[in-house]
């Protein structure tokens, strides 16, 4: 049987302090190649729980799983070594280096990730390929990425987050500064390429008008619990 493309079991997890508050996930599985939106309001735990997919928390309790990996037994520096290789992640601000040319940003995670790495055989080509085909200038490696509009800065994320090919994608309100018509055309550039990487897609938002493109949507709060802490 095919390990999923992610699975958390009997999760639970706490931010510590009087502004705390505890989350818990009994049972989430995403499929190899499924593509699935999370909605849910501001506060309602979406960021913790991508935190605790990509590794940047650790579990409490239950397993974290991505493919065969339990990552909640992994030390700190294999977890961050694993994320680069398994996981395409693409911050709702983007988080691109401001001063750095746009190749270099997109190539940032093969310097971490040999065996992504290993998976291209010409890496500036591959992020040429990638620009291109999420609708960017020609010309636009060389740019300053602190230059660009919104949409190209996130379109460049993008590019970051698929080379090399990555098992998961994992997206944090990507499309929330941008209107309707250019949502639609991100979003469609997005399916295709994530397709043709055959990754799987996780992406949270609040806004219920993205639903109709993923094979899934899931209110949070009918896979999470969360409590916040006593005043």
């Amino acid at each position: 049987m095919t390990d999923p493309a992610l699975a958390l079991t009997d999760v639970t997890f706490a931010w510590p302090g009087q502004d705390g508050f505890s989350l818990s996930c009994p049972n989430f599985r995403m499929a190899v190649g499924e593509s699935v939106l999370l909605l849910g309001a501001s506060g309602s735990g979406k960021s913790t729980l991508l935190s605790l997919v990509c590794g940047i928390a650790t579990a409490t309790s239950g397993r974290v799983s991505i493919g065969a990996t339990d990552i909640g037994t992994l030390g700190a520096g294999a977890r961050d070594r694993f994320r680069a290789e398994q996981i395409g992640v693409i911050f709702q601000q983007f988080n691109l280096l401001p001063y750095a040319r746009v190749l270099d940003n997109i190539l940032l995670p093969l310097r971490f990730a040999p065996k992504r790495k290993a998976r291209i055989g010409a890496p500036a080509q591959e992020a040429a390929r990638l620009c291109a085909a999420l609708g960017l200038p020609d010309g636009v490696l060389t740019k300053q990425a602190g230059r660009l509009s919104v949409g190209q800065q996130q379109r460049v994320a993008v590019a970051r987050a698929l080379i090399g090919a990555p098992p998961l994608i994992v997206a944090d309100e990507p499309t929330s500064a941008l209107d309707a018509a250019t949502q639609d055309s991100f979003l469609r550039l997005l399916f295709e390429q994530a397709e043709q990487a055959r990754s799987s897609l996780l992406m949270v938002s609040h806004d219920e008008r993205l639903g109709q493109r993923f094979d899934r949507v899931i209110r949070l709060e009918e896979i999470v619990t969360t409590r916040r802490a006593a005043a």
